[in-house]
């Protein structure tokens, strides 16, 4: 055996993985089917501006050590996630909050807000939620579900709210004050010179092979290593013997106008049902909106269209209904039985992380392993 780890997959589990690894004095290789590291945070130079090839992703924690670790790697910008929703003609901010209240309403109190709320999910009567949409109306009213949530959330989902999970909804912030910044995290920023270069220096030292697909041959990647840490998904790695988890898949259409600026937001949410794409990115704003900069003439924008998965697509997102979960906890006990491969990642764990999450279990998983 060449290694005593084979890492499956570029992405931020890996390179975290990957990197702890090195400096602890393994031998690593890394294999990554696609062209690039990094995964889903890839970004690229298009224009001068770096541009999020995956969608839009700006790191957020509170978790001080997490915070620390990336910016070993990085130095962060001050961006503030402050996405604006579109429904029609109208303009809310997001997260709801009394910005979004006072253009949907006209209040100017929190207590005003309140009552219009409390008004409105009392008029709906809704005792216990049993799906997103009866969560929704029961968190903020009828009419904001109806503007801002059912056609946004089912286009996202391709499913109808009614037939949603209502936990989904249960992350969405509501707040009654006059404050835009999505998160409420303590610290938040997007690396200056993008997620590549942050990635770049995680994996530096180590052997890094891209195009490589591990399943084009698999009994040789499996004997290279004394362990494997597996960030692909999980049902693929057991050739789906117990059928196939769904995810949902996303299509990124991407643009350079001719214009400084195309919509005076990084993130503006298409609301209703009828246009196909969730929301418009426009990746300059989440470099100059925050810290200034040269002057770039040109702008880059991407239109983001959910799409149902398919094998062969990209899986962004765990459908984690309770059929998908049951699925997935059968692949899990079969799991604990391969004491020499690790399982990591959205899509080796079937849950969905945001990047501090990933960045936090990685560290979890190489304390574990490295030191016991």
């Amino acid at each position: 055996m060449q290694y005593d780890y084979l890492v499956v997959g570029a992405g931020l589990f890996g390179a975290v993985f990957a990197h702890e690894a090195f400096q602890a004095g393994k031998s690593v290789l890394v294999i990554e089917k696609r062209s690039h590291i990094a995964g889903n945070v890839y970004t690229e130079d298009m224009e001068g501006i770096q541009v999020h090839r995956y969608g839009a992703h700006i790191f957020h924690t509170s978790d001080q050590a997490v915070w620390d670790y990336v910016r070993q790697f990085a130095s962060f910008n001050r961006y503030i996630n402050a996405p604006v929703a579109r429904y029609g003609s109208e303009l809310y901010n997001l997260p709801f909050n009394m910005n979004t209240f006072n253009k949907m309403w006209g209040v100017v109190t929190p207590a005003q807000a309140r009552a219009e709320i409390d008004r409105q999910i009392a008029a709906a009567g809704i005792q216990t939620p049993k799906n997103l949409e009866e969560q929704a109306i029961s968190m903020v009213g009828t009419d904001i579900y109806e503007k801002l949530i059912r056609g946004y959330t089912g286009k996202q989902w391709g499913r109808p709210c009614n037939e949603l999970p209502s936990f989904i909804i249960k992350r969405l912030p509501v707040r009654f004050v006059y404050d835009n910044n999505y998160f409420n995290d303590t610290y938040q920023g997007i690396p200056e010179e993008g997620y590549t270069a942050m990635v770049e220096h995680m994996l530096k030292g180590v052997e890094v092979r891209l195009n490589t697909d591990f399943f084009a041959d698999r009994a040789g990647f499996l004997a290279c290593a004394k362990k494997v840490v597996f960030t692909g998904m999980l049902d693929a790695y057991y050739d789906y013997c117990f059928g196939a988890l769904e995810y949902r898949s996303l299509r990124f259409e991407t643009e350079v106008l001719d214009c400084e600026n195309f919509q005076g937001n990084a993130v503006v949410n298409y609301t209703e049902y009828e246009i196909p794409y969730t929301r418009i990115i426009e990746h300059k704003h989440f470099a100059l909106q925050c810290q200034g900069g040269k002057a770039v003439s040109k702008t880059v924008i991407t239109r983001e269209y959910p799409t149902a998965w398919r094998p062969g697509d990209e899986p962004y997102y765990p459908m984690n209904d309770a059929r998908n979960n049951a699925l997935y906890e059968k692949y899990r006990e079969k799991a604990v039985g391969e004491p020499n491969v690790i399982f990591g990642g959205r899509l080796g764990m079937y849950r969905y992380f945001d990047m501090h999450q990933v960045v936090a279990e990685a560290l979890r998983c190489t304390r574990e392993e490295l030191h016991g």
